[in-house]
């Protein structure tokens, strides 16, 4: 078992360049989970772990026997070393790095003939993309569908702000054309949140195969999700502003659908 003291050895550089820069994520196909709960669902969610970082006063080696990881590279660090790559304010003090997932559009499955499926696009900002995937975790949805990212989706953020989310939830990632013309041929009917030409959430039938779309707060979807949706939804709003976040409006479509569904509210 290898032991690392210096912040200053390569490895742990190449690592903290992980953390900080999308391209450096893309171009090692490497990216960091930090926290017990979360590398559990990197496990469950069958990604691959390339190596083990661990602070062994904090995380001891029976605790990183019981989580079953399928790696033979473990490293003990220090507590500086572990405070210079923890992304959060914890103090667990075990890290994995992990190899990326392509999110393609042909590798979803759907268990069931009615599918709720969730697409957002153009979210720019990760707490609210992490936020949602929280939501369709406990919507338990079939799928989330990411259409013309803002930012790469193993952003710490994303992993912080979705507390492990990114790794239970079944979702592709492509732009919206692609996204629009795949549930069409799988027969998924598309509800998309706009105000243009639009009826309230509440009076549309979500039993069927669903998709609700939801776009960003600055400027809504695009003309695409507003021609091809089955129908255009909004929800009333009473105050003085006609918006509110995507991730409190995702949250109340996604929960009117499994109301109708029988889910118990």
């Amino acid at each position: 078992m290898k032991i690392i003291s210096s912040v200053q050895n390569s490895y742990i550089k190449d690592l903290l360049k992980l953390q900080e820069k999308s391209r450096e994520r893309k171009k090692r196909g490497l990216f960091i989970v930090e926290g017990q709960r979360e590398i559990s669902l990197v496990i469950k969610g069958n990604y691959i772990v390339d190596s083990i970082l661990f602070v062994a006063d904090l995380f001891s080696k029976d605790k990183i026997k019981a989580l079953n990881i399928a790696t033979s590279k473990y490293i003990e660090i220090t507590k500086d070393i572990y405070q210079k790559l923890a992304y959060r304010d914890s103090t667990e003090g075990i890290i994995a790095v992990v190899k990326t997932k392509d999110f393609e559009l042909d590798k979803i499955q759907f268990k069931t003939p009615t599918p709720l499926v969730l697409v957002l696009e153009g979210i720019e900002k990760p707490g609210n993309l992490g936020a949602m995937l929280r939501t369709a975790d406990a919507a338990k949805l079939d799928a989330v569908f990411i259409a013309d990212p803002k930012t790469d989706m193993f952003n710490p953020n994303i992993i912080r702000s979705s507390i492990g989310c990114l790794f239970t939830n079944q979702i592709a990632v492509g732009n919206s054309e692609d996204i629009s013309n795949f549930l069409k041929k799988k027969n998924i009917h598309i509800y998309s949140a706009t105000l243009q030409n639009s009826n309230e959430y509440h009076k549309n039938d979500y039993t069927k195969a669903t998709a609700m779309v939801v776009g960003t707060e600055a400027t809504g979807l695009t003309q695409i999700w507003r021609d091809v949706a089955t129908q255009n939804i909004n929800i009333p709003m009473q105050g003085e502003i006609d918006s509110m976040n995507v991730s409190v409006a995702a949250a109340i479509l996604t929960f009117e659908a499994k109301r109708q569904r029988g889910f118990k509210i």
